[in-house]
């Protein structure tokens, strides 16, 4: 028995010894770029290569292309904004779609449309990414953005003429669609747990249906959907393939309006590694680590704040 146990817990142990070594792992490859890139590499708009085909010179004390700069402030930007626009699209639909398959559905209808939505989640990304490219993007510029520009004419961010539909829409579109299984398949599980005597209770108080969703049903499961939200979070951050075929590669410039060109984080990477691996000199890749870096570390400070939330709400409630 003390071997199975012991079995266990060094079983256990491998998901955070895993954490920890990727960790390290990045900072040891990364280090030389750290130190070349200081606090800059953060808050800086200009990526550049540099001239690949010269000799590589001494800068701080580091081997580097004449010319290479690295910043990564534009793809910081590009993550948080389409993730943070995805998840305000995907919250209230799942949230919708949780209630409607819970309370409103027929059963059968119900456990058929839930197990679409537990499926939606096994979609490769890719293929979210060419549907994005195909058909969303054409849709977003001749039909969606001038939708929105339209109405609100006095938001310079929101009016401003989609010149193409590739960009943080876009990309915020295919994103929201596929976190929302996540957020939609954890609240149909959380909401079906719930108490019937705590509906019951609540009619035979003259709650009205809607009523009871609002005050009742939303406030029971919401540490679930709390987790919910992070976990969706957590997929939109770190998207790859869907955001780059659709995100319209934005480099060295900020979103202006809400239809201009990004580039994320972990696209980035993926679409510059081939560049990179061109460097003689190794800089080029190792900053690439440090993007890594940086985002996994976003990536844990949104777990922990989200642990940290969770506890609270559980307290309080």
């Amino acid at each position: 028995m003390k071997w199975f146990q012991r079995g266990l817990q060094a079983t256990s142990a491998l998901i955070p010894l895993g954490l920890i070594a990727l960790f390290v792992f990045l900072t040891a490859y990364s280090w030389p770029a750290i130190r070349f890139n200081g606090f800059g590499f953060l808050f800086s708009n200009t990526w550049s290569l540099g001239n690949l085909y010269g000799d590589p010179v001494h800068v701080n004390g580091a081997l580097v292309p004449p010319g290479a700069h690295y910043g990564i402030w534009v793809f910081i930007v590009g993550t948080l904004a389409s993730s943070a626009l995805a998840l305000l699209l995907a919250v209230p639909v799942g949230i919708g779609v949780a209630l409607y398959l819970v309370e409103y559905a027929p059963h059968r209808l119900s456990g058929a449309f839930a197990q679409i939505v537990e499926l939606l989640a096994m979609v490769p990304s890719v293929v979210y990414g060419l549907w994005g490219f195909e058909v969303l993007a054409p849709l977003t510029l001749k039909y969606l953005a001038p939708a929105i520009s339209s109405a609100v004419p006095f938001l310079s961010f929101f009016s401003t003429p989609a010149s193409s539909g590739f960009g943080l829409f876009t990309a915020s579109l295919v994103l929201s669609l596929m976190v929302l299984p996540v957020i939609a398949s954890t609240l149909i599980e959380a909401l079906r747990r719930v108490p019937r005597e705590l509906r019951e209770s609540c009619f035979a108080l003259g709650a009205t249906r809607a009523e009871v969703q609002r005050r009742a049903l939303l406030p029971a499961v919401r540490t679930p959907l709390i987790g919910a939200v992070i976990l969706a979070l957590g997929r939109a951050l770190g998207e790859t393939m869907a955001v780059l075929m659709v995100s319209g590669g934005a480099l060295n410039y900020l979103p202006g309006s809400l239809f201009s060109p990004i580039t994320s984080m972990a696209a980035f990477i993926a679409s510059q590694l081939d560049s990179a691996l061109q460097d003689t000199s190794g800089m080029a890749v190792r900053s690439l680590a440090e993007i890594a870096l940086v985002l996994l570390i976003i990536a844990v400070i949104v777990n922990v704040l989200a642990r940290i939330l969770t506890r609270r709400v559980a307290v309080a409630g």
